[in-house]
């Protein structure tokens, strides 16, 4: 007993002594390095626009603290507002793509289907003319001149309508459409991993978005692209107004030179003379055909769908539908399974390209501040790569064609060795 007391007074002496001091402790945590990113992340970014988020969490006065760093937190000039919308502006242009991406794969069947049962119906109407034409006179040979009439009938019509909006070459567009809004994705988010985003990039995101739009629709009704124009003109998805330049950092006259100047005017001239013009004279023979085809193949099978009537009559009759029906499948086979359709958009995208090249070059060497202008050997670079060369082909492309116009000869290669 006497035990216990003096081991309860002991505990109880130690407690009040150290109840009466301080506990004095701190957590020695190492030096962390500090964690970059070189994209922004969403739950990251999500905490700056609510401005929830502390670039440091101090674990003790004189302790080491741990620094996050953004590529815009730290930006005096960094906007929360630009940032939103420019994440807005994104993921509407990554729906876009997606969406683009399935219409055209929608289209694509289109195609497919619609060249499959046409011809099994034009074929199958075919058939039953040439059969009628061994038949004798009665309910059997009007059955089979009936039908074979109906078939033609429902192909003309199916036929004229396939032409009209030409599915190999919606699927094109939509395909193009895709590739461009992925590009633009790709753009908004360089802007956001390396720069401030201002108010210029926003309405620069903006246009490109709306003239994407307008250059791509998707409704058929009312707003398609005209498959047969009057004149075969490039494709053009850059908004007109695209003067758009980041200021440079760089003193001086940012990368540029007279001879970087000089190389990049012969660069115009190849593209103008060489690769612009055999394009548009592609497409202008590639519209031609198309619409040849696009007129004959209903025209046969109206002929077909004619002539079926009088089968029966005479011999005449009989091989004019024939012949008609024949004729009518390749002629559909050709167009569309040959995709002549697609080959004049394909055309009629890389005249773009080349035309999108040429006023990016002419309005880089138009302005005159050079602080406005891309850094010059940044901006070569991305032209060399743009026509599938290196520098060093750039550059002797250049003095090929400066040669050549000395000499009065001219080029012998394209600007591109892509297409």
């Amino acid at each position: 007993m006497a035990s216990l007391q003096t081991s309860g007074l002991l505990f109880s002496s130690s407690s009040s002594t150290s109840s009466s001091k301080r506990i004095n402790a701190a957590i020695s945590v190492p030096k962390l390095p500090k964690i970059r990113f070189p994209l922004p992340r969403n739950s990251i970014k999500e905490m700056i626009l609510r401005g929830s988020f502390s670039n440091t969490v101090p674990l003790e006065k004189n302790a080491a603290t741990t620094t996050i760093d953004e590529p815009f937190i730290n930006s005096p000039a960094a906007s929360a507002k630009e940032i939103s919308q420019l994440y807005a502006i994104l993921e509407t242009v990554a729906d876009r793509a997606e969406m683009h991406k399935n219409v055209g794969e929608q289209r694509d069947n289109w195609n497919k289907l619609l060249l499959n049962s046409i011809n099994m119906i034009t074929l199958t109407a075919t058939t039953m003319a040439g059969v009628a034409a061994t038949g004798e006179a009665g309910a059997p040979l009007l059955a089979l001149r009936l039908s074979s009439t109906l078939l033609f009938t429902a192909a003309t019509g199916m036929l004229y309508i396939m032409n009209k909006i030409q599915p190999s070459q919606l699927a094109e567009e939509q395909r193009n459409a895709t590739k461009l809004f992925r590009q633009l994705q790709s753009q908004i988010q360089t802007t956001l991993a390396l720069y401030d985003p201002a108010e210029l990039d926003v309405k620069d995101a903006m246009d490109n978005v709306l003239a994407l739009d307008k250059a791509y629709p998707l409704p058929l009704l009312g707003k398609m692209i005209e498959k047969f124009p009057a004149k075969f003109e490039p494709a053009v998805w850059w908004p007109k107004s695209h003067d758009f330049q980041r200021k440079s950092k760089r003193p001086g006259k940012n990368e540029w030179s007279e001879k970087l100047e000089a190389e990049m005017r012969e660069v115009i001239e190849v593209i103008k003379g060489k690769d612009t013009e055999d394009y548009m004279r592609l497409g202008n023979l590639a519209l031609k055909i198309n619409k040849i085809l696009a007129i004959s193949g209903p025209l046969l099978t109206g002929i077909a769908a004619a002539g079926s009537a009088f089968v029966g009559n005479g011999s005449w009759a009989a091989i004019v539908v024939v012949a008609a029906g024949a004729l009518a499948t390749t002629v559909n086979t050709f167009e569309h399974a040959g995709q002549v359709g697609m080959v004049v958009e394909m055309y009629r995208n890389c005249a773009g390209f080349f035309s999108l090249m040429e006023e990016s070059i002419e309005s880089s060497l138009e302005e005159t501040d050079f602080d406005r202008r891309e850094d010059g050997q940044m901006f070569e670079m991305r032209m060399a790569l743009l026509l599938g060369r290196s520098l060093s082909e750039l550059r002797e492309l250049a003095q090929n064609s400066s040669s050549s116009r000395i000499y009065g000869i001219e080029v012998d290669e394209f600007a591109s060795k892509l297409f």
